[in-house]
């Protein structure tokens, strides 16, 4: 998570970087706190994103089956083109090719060896997603690079998931293959909802509302903050469980163009 004062730097170059290329720098105005029907339209830029998927495994101890990463592309595009409930972002992911890589430390440590495995790995240009599976532990998930650093350090881009948080996988509550969901969200440039907290402009999106503290579990009901709307739990960005996720909104589609066009063209 960027803090305060670095999402602010974000968002002027953002709007900079905007205004030289001619496109708008604001989102949609709020309509609604979750999204409806209305927010299922597509937005008229479609984006595809060719997709580098590289498996690390130790012997047979996380070596996936091409199946397996075909059902998390296939998640990632029912999340992004709002087949469970939310908005079409307008993106969408195409499987280029599966690399396996036999490396023990690799596997059981990404954080330590990620600067050794990306360069050697890492396929395209600032708008291809290279998506890395490994045993992260029992503290992460997964991670990360936002689009804004990727002219500094371009062999470091990309999204590193936690094998067990595949569909089917072994962590329970987050085995639907939404982590990959929630860090290629980072990776288009949207922030968390709870962003700044119930402080403007939080995530820098119109159309989800302001959250003071990430969710955990699936709480039939939260509202953390004064401002209109209720805690948007079941958004992909949130910290929900899985089976609590269920959309993005129409303005998070919007940034993530606006980003895009910023930084991965």
């Amino acid at each position: 998570m960027e803090g305060p004062g670095q999402a602010a730097a974000v968002q002027r170059r953002l709007d900079e970087l905007l205004a030289r290329k001619g496109e708008p720098v604001t989102v949609l105005p709020r309509s609604s706190p979750v999204p409806g029907s209305g927010a299922r339209r597509r937005l008229s830029d479609q984006v595809r994103i060719p997709v580098y998927f590289h498996v690390l495994h130790n012997g047979s101890t996380g070596d996936i089956s091409a199946a397996l990463v075909r059902k998390q592309i296939a998640a990632l595009n029912a999340a992004y083109g709002g087949r469970y409930g939310g908005a079409d972002t307008g993106f969408s992911f195409e499987l280029q090719s599966i690399s396996r890589s036999d490396n023990a430390s690799w596997y059981s440590n990404p954080e330590a060896t990620e600067r050794d495995f990306k360069p050697r790995l890492r396929h395209g240009g600032p708008g291809t997603l290279n998506l890395y599976s490994a045993d992260l532990g029992d503290d992460l998930l997964g991670w990360s690079t936002f689009p804004w650093l990727y002219k500094g350090a371009p062999k470091m881009d990309g999204v590193v998931v936690h094998v067990g948080s595949m569909p089917g996988g072994t962590i329970d509550h987050f085995n639907r293959g939404f982590s990959a969901v929630h860090e290629t969200g980072h990776w288009l440039g949207l922030f968390h909802p709870f962003e700044g907290g119930c402080t403007p402009p939080g995530d820098y999106v119109d159309d989800t509302p302001p959250e003071r503290d990430a969710t955990n579990g699936c709480p039939a009901f939260k509202d953390t903050c004064p401002a209109p709307g209720t805690d948007p739990i079941h958004n992909f960005m949130d910290y929900s469980w899985d089976i609590c996720m269920n959309q993005f909104t129409h303005g998070q589609g919007v940034r993530a163009h606006q980003v895009f066009t910023a930084y991965r063209t």
